[in-house]
């Protein structure tokens, strides 16, 4: 495992598009990296952490994107999203994510990066509700048809440093991913994240099932909490 800092590189170009991220919840199940490796694009494996890999269920409030820098998009650009997510690195030591499952509450935004950049964005109905320092998610897939779902109550705690293991995967600059059939490295950079303990009262969710991999239950590792960053992403380079 290479040495991941918590801190962005800078891009090194122009900026594709970028975004706010709001309201962060992080839940991780550790997983053999043999079960995920056949989900990685070419050029790409499974990044480890002493020996595991790990998959992620982040649900969050996506607010103001758009193309550029600050140019947000009205109403198509915020939304409420819940990915499922695997951490992935190349041989130019670039350590990154590999989404398996995209939920979003816009259509036409969901299925324009389903269709245009090939990731896979699900349209889903999602609400999101807020008191005090509880919260409250929901999540039904609306399409592709044939279910995933979320149900989420989590008390958010103190601020937190975070251990070794949660930089590993929550300092992640950049995805990997395929588009027209070449392996392609899409950097982003943001702020360090702002971190809190997070209190996990329940979890009903099949929505890392059906991205392929199977977990045991409730999450493996401390459930985190951000109250969110503006991260901007770069121009995407072939890796294979």
């Amino acid at each position: 495992m290479g040495v991941i800092s918590p801190i962005a590189p800078p891009l090194a170009g122009p900026a594709l598009f970028d975004q706010d991220w709001l309201s962060l919840f992080f839940m991780h199940w550790a997983v053999d990296p043999a079960d995920v490796a056949p989900f990685m694009p070419r050029g790409v494996r499974p990044d480890e952490f002493d020996g595991a890999t790990y998959v992620g269920l982040v649900p969050f409030r996506m607010v103001d994107a758009g193309l550029g820098r600050r140019h947000p998009t009205p109403y198509l650009g915020t939304f409420l999203e819940c990915n499922v997510r695997l951490y992935s690195v190349d041989d130019e030591g670039r350590h990154g994510v590999v989404f398996r499952s995209l939920e979003a509450t816009r259509w036409f935004t969901a299925m324009s990066a389903r269709w245009g950049y090939r990731l896979p964005y699900t349209w889903a109905r999602m609400h999101v509700m807020q008191r005090g320092d509880r919260w409250w998610w929901r999540s039904a897939r609306r399409y592709p048809r044939g279910g995933g779902s979320m149900s989420l109550i989590v008390d958010v705690g103190e601020p937190v440093e975070p251990t070794p293991l949660e930089i590993f995967y929550t300092a992640r600059w950049g995805l990997h991913s395929t588009l027209a059939g070449r392996t392609v490295w899409t950097p982003n950079e943001h702020e360090p994240w702002a971190l809190h303990s997070a209190h996990l009262v329940e979890l009903r969710e099949d929505l890392v099932e059906r991205a392929g991999v199977c977990v045991p239950g409730g999450p493996t590792e401390r459930v985190l909490y951000s109250p969110g960053v503006h991260t901007t992403f770069g121009l995407p380079v072939l890796v294979a």
